[in-house]
This record gives C-alpha cells, structure tokens and sequence, in this order.
C-alpha cells in the first residue's frame, strides 16, 4: 500500500536539496549562458498573472495527438486567437491517437521530435532521460512564473517530486491541478435498477450483488460489458479495482507498489491484493457477470453491446456518459436511463485515489539551441500554467464560445455545445472551435474544473470528494546504470504480468496456482528488481530525508 512517508520533512529542505543536486556550482553559469544568448521574442519583465505577447513573431513546432473526436483543422478560432494573444503560432505535427505513444517515441529517439512535446503521462518521460534527448525541465523553471506561482501556492513540491529522477531534476512538466480529481468510474443503467429494485452499487461486493441479479433476469446477457481494454487489457477496470484493494493494475500499472506496513516497496503483480483483484474479476467472469471480451474487445464492440440493451455497465468518464452512451442509448433504448457511478469502495475504505499531476510536455534538448528559447518558456507557461491561459484553452473567447456573470461564473454560447451543455447547439466547442482540446487543456483551479460540470457530475464530485485523499508514494529514483538495468527487466516482467492476469481472470489459469506464477516472477529477476527500487529508495531517503 502507498503512503506518505516522511514527505512533509522533505519539503522544506529536501526538495530544495534536489535543486541544488541537479543544477552545481558549475551548471548555473551553463544555464546563464544557455539562456542569455537566446532570448530573441521573450519578454523583459514577465510575470506571473501577466499576459504573455512576444517582443516580435515566433513560431514553434508541436507534437499534436490528434483525436477523432475533434480532428484537427487548421481554422480553428483556437490557432488565430493564440496568435492574436501571445504573436506565437504553433505548428502542429499531428499524429493520430492510436499511434501517438509509438510515434512520439521513435521521434524523439531519432532527435526528430518538435520543440515541444505535449500529452505525455509520467513516468513515460524516463525512457527519453538517459539519451540526453529531452531537457532537465525543472532546472529551467524560473523562466515560468505561473508554473511557480502555482506549485507554491498548491504547496506541490512533494507531488513534483515524485517526478524526479536520481539527479534530483524532473523532465516532465506536469498538468496541476488544485485538488485530486477523479473522472473515471462506472456507468450503470439506472432504469434496469429501478426495475429490479436495486440500490446504485457503492462498493464492489455491492455490484456483484447487481450484477447477479441482472443475470437472474436477463440469463441470456452479460451484465456488464467494458471498454478500453486496447492496447493495455482492462485499463480502467483493473485500475479501479486494483485501487479498492490497495494496489495498482490496468492503466495505472506500474512494477512497485508501496507496502506502509513491511516499509519498503513491494512487486505489484505479486503483491496479495493483486490476487484478491483478481480473484474477484474470475469471479465476475466465471458467473457469466462480466463478458470476457472486455479485456480485448475494441472500443466500438464494447459501446454497441452497451448501447444497444445487451448489457447494464460499462466504464465511463463525464465526457464518454455524454457523448458516447446518451445520444445512442437514448435512440435505440429510449426509456433507458444512465448514470455515472461514485467509484465503488473496497477493503481499503473510502479513498479517493489519484493525483494533482495532470499528463505533462516534454521538451526537446535541442530547444536551448533555439533563438527564441526563453520566449518559448514564457509562453508554454502562459498558455498551460496561467489562469488566462487554461482559461482560454478551456473556454475560448469570451463573447464568442462563452460569457461570464459577476460572479465569475462560465455560460456556454447559445449556439455552442460541449459535453451535452448545449445539445441542441449547431457549434461544437471542440470540433468547430479546437478549445477543450486534450492537447492543451488540463489542469487549473477546481473552479475551472468544474466550470463545465453538469449537476448530475457536481454531485459525483461531491461524494468523491468527501472521501480521503490516498497518501503518495516516497521516491526512489533510480540512477542512469541502475536504470538501464531495470529497463531489461521491466518489459519481459509486464509482458508476462498482463499475460498471466489476462490468464487468472478468465480462468485459463487457475488462480490455486498463484505461487507457481510468483516463482515465475522470480525466474524473471522480480526479486533484483525489487532489490533496485528499495535500494534506490534507501538512498534518497539517506540523501534527503
């Protein structure tokens, strides 16, 4: 299980000992000189809460996730109002969604990748580290105000430093948010509950419950059906119930996990709670409860099964519920009624689990070498990090996709839609606009978050929040042999984890067999592996805290 150990000490004197170990007497000369001589566009006195415009036009590249929702186009008000604003125009080389990690990855590899690189989620940004291919961003972040402006005011400085790596720097440039915020959960019909005289789930013994009796009166069904489950097997699925039992699996997967009760890291994919997570999902699929081409089935199978009454729940965010579920639903299924679910509890009680860190930007290394490179960091801090940035990546143009009250209160256009606020609209503020877009808008103060929030995801947000924050992990970075090392052992350790969870949850596996598949974990170099993470653990611990 994570817990915060001995953060708060860190803070103070340990945080800034990290600076201080990733930027020597000898590197704040290099910096200096690294930045002097390229400051052509940048502003003299910029600020934090001050509009950024620079001093002549520029122009950067950007790596752009292109998604199919809201393709990408290029008169999007989006592209000319930045423009207009900061005299920067981003020139956006699109990648589709579906291939956007292994393109990022092979550009950045070959030193090809734009200046900036958005949409990364960490630790993803450690695989580029040791090439020298992206910038130590944290040595570099008194060029951005807003960003320090925010970390201190958030007080974040423990949740950057989860990002750093063994010389005390950070690479990624993370999304903040004010407060934990949680968007992924379940989707139920609530009409087949009435029905049935069910209560909506709060824990997942709970849902069991509903699910058997929605097999009990639909035999010939699968209660629930799920999505997201390519390329990484039950993403949102194992995460959650991985969270209700203390560890972590699907998207959220990674190879330790803190254990607060041993101190010290524990191999996730051995760990007793990654087999109670799994011993319930066999459960679910053995009862015929869960259809077992969720784990594999593309997104647009799991959606028509669900859309069309074959089955009751499916995973969900506030944007999927809006415009992948309703619209069709409310068509072929017309008395049907859906809503997003409080994410069920488990043994570990009422925790809301996630992060103030938001997906981040990389930046290419060759961006020092780049005349305009501090213009280039005011503006990345402008746009992602300022409030009248995030507000206008989020919102658009005042007057024209949105109004404000006196109060500060956000009102969609009449003739703008976004996430169903508006849908009889006959503008899109995503598809005909390119605000709301995931490449640049994330993150900010919890009003904001929420500026777009129905009343039925105020009141998910309201319960959610109610419930504790779970602690962050204590660091263990590795250093650049030790990773490489561990980067050997990674790949082959996740491949056969995700194979043989696929595997236990199915039932091709039986899960009597569980020590014979930790014995296998062995022969795989878990236990050096492991003997990595807490060593390194050990030594920042010693070193900073």
């Amino acid at each position: 299980m994570r817990e915060l150990s001995r953060r708060q000490a860190i803070i103070g004197l340990g945080a800034f000992t990290l600076v201080l170990a990733g930027c020597g007497e000898d590197e704040a000369p290099k910096k200096a000189a690294e930045t002097s001589a390229n400051k052509a566009g940048a502003m003299a006195n910029y600020a934090a809460g001050q509009q950024f415009k620079a001093t002549e036009p520029v122009s950067f590249d950007v790596l752009y996730n292109n998604h199919p929702f809201y393709p990408l186009k290029d008169d999007w008000l989006f592209w000319q109002e930045l423009t207009k604003r900061t005299n920067v125009t981003l020139k956006p080389v699109a990648v589709p969604l579906s291939d956007y990690e292994k393109k990022r990855g092979l550009l950045v590899g070959s030193g090809q990748a734009p200046l900036i690189i958005p949409k990364t989620y960490h630790p993803q940004e450690e695989a580029f580290v040791a090439s020298g291919a992206i910038l130590p961003i944290s040595d570099y972040v008194d060029l951005m105000p807003n960003f320090k402006d925010k970390v201190a005011k958030w007080q974040m400085e423990p949740d950057l430093d989860t990002l750093r790596v063994a010389d005390g720097r950070y690479y990624l440039l993370p999304g903040l948010h004010e407060e934990v915020w949680v968007d992924y959960t379940l989707a139920v019909r609530t009409d087949i509950l009435e029905k049935l005289n069910l209560e909506v789930p709060t824990t997942w013994e709970e849902l069991y419950t509903v699910l058997k009796a929605m097999k009990q009166e639909y035999p010939d069904l699968y209660p629930m059906t799920d999505r997201w489950g390519v390329p990484t097997p039950g993403g949102n699925l194992l995460k959650l119930v991985a969270q209700a039992y203390g560890t972590k699996g699907g998207w959220e997967y990674q190879h330790a996990t803190w254990d607060a009760a041993a101190g010290k890291f524990a191999y996730t994919g051995a760990m007793p709670q990654y087999k109670q997570m799994l011993e319930y999902l066999n459960k679910l699929v053995k009862e015929k409860l869960l259809d077992p081409e969720s784990f594999t089935q593309q997104d647009e199978q799991a959606k028509q099964k669900f859309n069309s009454g074959k089955s009751f729940v499916i995973s969900t965010n506030a944007q999927t519920l809006i415009n992948d579920y309703r619209p069709t639903l409310s068509k072929l299924v017309p008395k049907a009624k859906i809503a997003k679910i409080p994410v069920p509890m488990g043994p570990i009680g009422d925790y809301k689990i996630g992060t103030r860190l938001e997906n981040g930007v990389m930046i290419s290394k060759k961006a020092l070498e780049n005349k305009n490179f501090v213009a280039m960091m005011q503006f990345v801090d402008w746009l992602w990090y300022s409030d009248a940035g995030e507000e206008f990546a989020k919102w658009g143009v005042e007057g024209t996709t949105f109004s404000k009250d006196a109060s500060g209160n956000y009102k969609i256009a009449d003739d703008v839609d976004f996430v169903g606020l508006n849908p009889d609209a006959s503008k899109h503020l995503q598809k005909d606009f390119g605000f709301s877009n995931g490449v640049f808008a994330y993150g900010g103060t919890t009003k904001l978050l929420e500026s777009t929030f129905s009343e039925e995801e105020l009141e998910f947000q309201k319960v959610m929040n109610a419930r504790k924050a779970w602690p962050l992990e204590p660091p263990h970075p590795f250093s650049d042999e030790e990773r490489e090392q561990a980067t050997l052992w990674e790949t082959p350790l996740k491949d056969y984890v995700t194979q043989q969870t696929l595997k236990f949850i199915l039932g091709e596996r039986d899960l009597s067999e569980w020590d014979a598949y930790v014995k296998e974990l062995e022969g795989k170099n878990m236990t050096s592996y492991m003997n990595l993470v807490n060593g390194a653990y050990e030594r920042f611990k010693k070193d900073h805290g």
